[in-house]
């Protein structure tokens, strides 16, 4: 079983994540971060059985995605 101390850490490392990913001033960068800070809410919501703050992080990452795949076919 894991730790309730890992589960805490994972869940303060996303808060960090979003919180560094808001200070970027290039969209791309904030995009980049906030996706990694969503995916650790996203584990961390399923592991405390959050069901709301995984399922909404989920929806975070779905649309950072879709911007992301959009900046990039349209630099080409």
């Amino acid at each position: 079983m894991i730790k309730p101390n890992i589960i805490e850490w994972l869940g303060y490392t996303a808060s960090l994540l979003i919180a560094i990913s808001l200070m970027m001033s290039s969209l791309v960068k904030l995009r980049l971060i906030n996706t990694l800070g969503a995916i650790c809410f996203t584990v961390y919501g399923f592991m405390i059985g959050a069901m709301p703050v995984a399922l909404i992080n989920l929806f975070i990452i779905f649309v950072n995605s879709y911007y992301l795949y959009v900046y990039q076919r349209g630099k080409k």
